[in-house]
């Protein structure tokens, strides 16, 4: 559930008017990637018939994704990297037609790096319900209309069978690797439990075992804040002129979740009571400066979002539980048999760190037996993005084995 963009990553830091100028002009209806924009990196694979845990039908469907390396002769080679809720599938490669920001994870993935594409043939989709080419509540159903509000309710085992369906069409029946932080730690965690054969490694970075209440509900209010915008309509915004689609609400979501994301060490040591500028915001019409920045983010991210795309993605976030339908959490993580790298930040106050301990006391074949690595942040849930060197030494340890 993080930012998820290399330059949404970096150490927070007071608004400059150079930042303000990138987001003159009125926001686009959505951010979503459509047909007909610049394909970029990306790859598509297309697929027909798919039946939601609740029921539901897609009858057609597709994942974008993009991969770096060579897969082997033998296909087994093959490392899964799952981004988090905001993500997409540019995990690494420069800003340009098709891709709005550069790739999430440069220091992590390329030759030479911990997850080494000289010897790893990476795959990282966009999941199911995304905006970014896989289909979702902006894509064009079969009767010629975005499917909007009337897109299938998902869960995270959805987005997990559809990414089975394309690792079959790539022809790779075992992964080397499948790893994920935030939300793309609940996709590997599932696919390290209810697909253990498919799995030889696996890396649960900031992830929980099952999104609590207070989790749900810090989620609830976001998703409150798009659906009260009037010109969210339902979520029937796509026919909009550019400035008359939801941003509002979107942006405003965005500002509340990224105050999970963050610590209070980080914004007090950054912003303290700062001003943004010379006008002071003690009743004379001013800001502090910590909330420009949050401003700043909020609409910076609706020009690269969709507002029906984060109802569908947070629900499915909601959805995550191991346990369910599998005797509990526990008795579910004993069915992993990857080695596992379970991983979490101490400053983390979205998804805390007893959760990932939670996890490794009960998968049976981690790499640092009952407790979790814990690296030690003062960037909270976003630590497994900026602290890459620590996170990269790790990663090293899991493909070692």
């Amino acid at each position: 559930m993080d930012w998820q963009t290399s330059e949404d990553t970096v150490p927070s830091a007071p608004i400059t008017e150079a930042d303000a100028r990138l987001l003159l002009g009125r926001p686009p209806t959505t951010g979503a990637w459509r047909d007909g924009d610049p394909v970029g990196d990306r790859r598509f694979a297309s697929f027909t018939g798919f039946r939601t845990e609740g029921g539901e039908e897609l009858p057609s469907w597709r994942l974008s994704y993009e991969t770096w390396g060579e897969l082997s002769p033998a296909r087994d080679n093959a490392v899964l990297v799952l981004h988090a809720l905001t993500g997409d599938s540019h995990l690494r490669g420069p800003a340009g037609p098709g891709h709005p920001t550069a790739g999430w994870w440069e220091d992590l993935v390329g030759p030479g790096a911990p997850i080494d594409t000289d010897r790893w043939f990476v795959v990282a989709p966009n999941m199911l319900g995304g905006c970014q080419g896989s289909t979702g509540p902006a894509s064009v159903a079969p009767d010629g209309y975005e499917w909007a509000a009337r897109f299938p309710y998902l869960t995270i085992r959805d987005q997990v069978s559809a990414q089975a369906r394309l690792a079959d069409a790539l022809g790779i029946d075992v992964w080397a690797g499948v790893i994920g932080g935030s939300m793309g730690g609940m996709h590997a965690l599932e696919w390290a439990i209810g697909h253990p054969a498919r799995v030889e490694r696996a890396a649960i970075l900031s992830a929980p075992p099952v999104t609590t209440a207070d989790q749900i509900a810090l989620n609830s209010v976001q998703l409150e804040a798009i659906r009260i915008d009037p010109r969210f309509a339902g979520g029937e915004y796509y026919d909009a002129g550019d400035g008359d689609g939801p941003h509002r609400g979107l942006a405003l979501a965005r500002r509340m979740a990224l105050l999970n994301y963050r610590s209070p060490t980080e914004l007090n040591q950054r912003f303290q009571r700062s001003w943004q500028s010379g006008v002071s915001p003690l009743g004379r019409g001013g800001r502090f400066a910590v909330a420009s920045y949050l401003d700043f983010h909020g609409n910076k991210f609706t020009r690269r979002f969709d507002a029906n795309s984060y109802l569908t993605l947070v629900d499915a976030m909601n959805s995550h539980d191991v346990g369910r339908d599998r005797d509990g959490i526990e008795d579910a993580l004993k069915r992993v048999t990857a080695t596992t790298l379970v991983l979490g930040i101490d400053s983390d106050r979205l998804f805390p760190i007893d959760g990932q301990h939670r996890i490794a006391r009960s998968i049976p074949n981690t790499l640092d037996g009952r407790e979790a690595v814990t690296i030690s942040s003062d960037f909270g849930h976003d630590g497994f993005l900026i602290e890459t060197d620590e996170v990269g030494l790790h990663l090293r340890r899991l493909f070692a084995v």
